[in-house]
């Protein structure tokens, strides 16, 4: 069995639009996996196809379980986590009440206790380790409007993290946030890593994504043109035209 996250030739199609065309990647537990490209490339969508919100061609797999046919809510419980570019957060709960959300329960005698004790050890455990790995502790009793954008955008991750996955996708975790935000970021997501998850990191920040990932592919009209370390990027020809430039 292949551990890890595995996507093999995953292809979207928009009517006669190719969004994906025939993308592979592999996230093996315990690294950052980077994904880059220009605007338009084809990026989030290829986060939504494997985290289930949009119809793909090809395969999907989490330590050799097959994703394939199930929704977005079985993906998440099969391990698979994900975050969003925009700040997606219940704006009328307590950042602590926010990732209790997300610390969802995985069997019926879950659903009754919840259902009788709300804040039931289980829940509050998952959503005081993610406040205190992401530095929200302090801000446990704050509505997400009170928090700044770079806390925000850790709440994000955090309540991701307080489902206990095995793989994450990270959707433009940095964008928005200023030098020393994005530094702190960048030792959160190396932490996710050494505590065994499998990260995909994909963000328009590429000295982030070069700096943390030990494998990048980039993407280009849907299709990758370029796969491999950190060096190898920077010098390849088609990135260069395609992405980075000469500069």
């Amino acid at each position: 069995m292949v551990r890890g996250l595995v996507v093999r030739a995953v292809t979207v199609r928009y009517g006669g639009l190719v969004a994906n065309n025939d993308v592979s990647v592999t996230v093996p537990p315990g690294s950052v996996v980077g994904l880059i490209g220009p605007n338009g490339a084809g990026k989030s969508t290829f986060v939504d196809a494997l985290s289930g919100f949009t119809p793909y061609s090809g395969t999907v797999e989490l330590d050799g379980t097959n994703l394939d046919e199930m929704p977005a809510h079985e993906r998440s419980r099969a391990g698979l986590a994900r975050t969003w570019q925009s700040i997606e957060a219940f704006d009328d709960l307590s950042v602590s009440d926010n990732l209790k959300v997300g610390r969802k329960p995985t069997r019926f005698s879950g659903m009754a206790l919840d259902a009788l004790r709300p804040g039931h050890a289980g829940r509050s455990e998952a959503a005081e380790r993610a406040m205190d790995m992401f530095g929200l502790t302090a801000h446990a009793g704050l509505l997400p409007s009170e928090l700044s954008l770079g806390q925000r955008k850790l709440l994000g991750m955090a309540r991701a993290i307080a489902s206990n996955p095995r793989a994450v996708l990270l959707d433009e975790p940095a964008a928005g946030l200023d030098a020393p935000e994005r530094e702190r970021l960048g030792g959160h997501i190396v932490r996710l890593a050494s505590e065994g998850l499998a990260v995909l990191l994909i963000d328009h920040d590429v000295s982030l994504v070069l700096g943390l990932c030990e494998s990048i592919s980039v993407l280009d009209f849907g299709r990758v043109i370029a796969t491999g370390t950190a060096e190898e990027i920077r010098k390849d020809e088609a990135v260069l035209d395609a992405y980075l430039g000469t500069g």
